[in-house]
């Protein structure tokens, strides 16, 4: 919901006192080992006012995933079948399975008056700018492809061929930086969730978020708000 539906708003208009939470959608993408799922859980630990978006995918459960928390599991036809009806808000197709975003989880943030994350790929991310252009997205990178290759070992949950393509497929999604708005170089975790929690305010207090919670402040002196076009 843009700010100036919500000033438009009759219950907005009708009561001053009304301080309805706008909800902004942050776009979070990196490529596999860059350390974006650890910079989110970190994120979320510390903003209540974060709400994740659980991912629908057709692929399998991997090592600890836990239905529900960390994607929610549907068989491809299933998946096809909503792409259909239009339940997702982007979807993609990566490695042979299909991830995407439910429009639920977004009519959910704003009932709950949340901010919300979603951890999406570059496909994904395109397709939701898209269609939400007010969108803030975000890119995480590992400072080299020497550390990215270590990071990816370390985690030791795939094989050689695996790591080698997910080496050349970062190269690729590496070349999309400049379609994000925010890019940060993940050197250190405790300093890249600062950066990234630093994001996550400065954009809550951006002038068009913010609008409807002004123009009440300017009614009670008396004033009307000025015209935004």
């Amino acid at each position: 919901m843009s700010s100036s539906h919500l000033l438009d708003h009759p219950s907005l208009a009708q009561n001053p006192a009304c301080t309805e939470q706008m909800t902004t959608v942050f776009i979070i993408s990196a490529p596999s080992g860059s350390g974006k799922s650890t910079l989110v859980a970190r994120l979320l630990a510390s903003d209540p006012r974060l709400r994740f978006s659980v991912s629908y995918t057709t692929r399998r459960p991997r090592g600890n995933e836990k239905p529900g928390e960390s994607y929610v599991y549907i068989s491809r036809q299933e998946f096809v079948e909503r792409i259909h009806r239009g339940e997702f808000l982007e979807h993609a197709e990566v490695f042979g399975n299909y991830y995407g975003t439910h429009r639920e989880v977004l009519q959910q943030a704003r009932s709950e008056g949340k901010d919300l994350i979603l951890d999406i790929d570059v496909q994904g991310a395109r397709q939701l700018k898209y269609g939400l252009p007010e969108a803030v997205s975000i890119f995480i990178l590992a400072p080299s492809r020497d550390i990215l290759e270590q990071r990816l070992r370390a985690r030791s949950e795939d094989s050689e061929e695996v790591i080698q393509r997910r080496l050349r497929d970062a190269a690729e999604e590496i070349r999309n930086y400049i379609q994000y708005d925010y890019v940060l170089v993940n050197h250190q975790v405790e300093e890249s969730v600062g950066t990234l929690g630093a994001i996550v305010r400065a954009e809550r207090v951006r002038r068009v978020r913010m609008e409807d919670q002004v123009r009440p402040i300017l009614r009670s002196f008396g004033e009307q708000p000025p015209s935004l076009f």
